[in-house]
């Protein structure tokens, strides 16, 4: 990472978390930690030539930040993996900046959540359903995670909230993680939540698409306030 990157993570963030298992509820022992962020990077730096990165790994392991304009076009488009940061259980630091984010998290939610998520999940299941016809077997903790997030799909449609804990069902989707399940009843599985989530869609809470206008007005005043500084 360059240094004036790292200057960005560094001074610049306005909100950070925990992801992945931990976030989850899937945690064991070996499990990494997944660290995400959101970096604002001081407006000036977007009239030159040369524009900020719109995202950034490190510095440390495991480590990944998006550049705040970025991480909201993500979010409008209901891109799992953001949206999940925005309602992770496991806050590690916020600005005030970072607190209107949060509080704009309904806007970002609509029932095109539905559509990325389970395009996600089908590319997923396509690398498990080859990874058991050339080595007989999927790579258990990878189907783990597709059941988390088809789980967490129908439930956002159903209920019109975002939770990322897995609650009871932890133990079920760590007896998948130990191959204690055979991959028939894992797709049986997979197949009935999508099932599930498709139904749901008709009677869903969430609005057809997101509140772009509400979003959009937050990062014009967080860009000219950081304008003014």
């Amino acid at each position: 990472m360059r240094p004036q990157d790292l200057a960005l993570v560094r001074d610049h963030t306005v909100y950070a978390c925990v992801m992945g298992s931990r976030a989850f509820g899937l945690a064991t022992e070996g499990s990494d930690t997944d660290r995400r962020g959101v970096f604002q990077a001081p407006t000036p730096l977007f009239w030159r030539f040369e524009k900020p990165p719109t995202h950034l790994d490190g510095p440390a392991e495991e480590q990944f930040s998006w550049e705040l304009e970025r991480f909201c076009e993500l979010a409008l488009r209901a891109n799992p993996n953001v949206l999940e940061c925005l309602h992770s259980p496991l806050v590690e630091h916020v600005t005030e900046t970072g607190r209107e984010l949060l509080s704009l998290r309904g806007a970002f939610l609509s029932r095109r959540a539905h559509e990325t998520f389970v395009r996600y999940a089908l590319g997923q299941r396509r690398k498990l359903e080859a990874d058991v016809r050339t080595q007989g077997a999927p790579r258990w903790k990878h189907a783990m995670h597709l059941l988390r997030l088809l789980t967490s799909c129908r439930d956002l449609l159903r209920s019109g909230e975002l939770v990322t804990g897995v609650g009871d069902a932890r133990e079920p989707l760590l007896a998948v993680r130990r191959g204690e399940r055979s991959w028939p009843e894992v797709e049986s599985w997979m197949d009935r939540l999508a099932a599930e989530a498709e139904e749901a869609v008709a009677r869903s809470p969430l609005p057809a698409g997101p509140d772009r206008r509400r979003v959009e007005d937050f990062l014009v005043r967080a860009r000219r306030a950081s304008a003014l500084r």
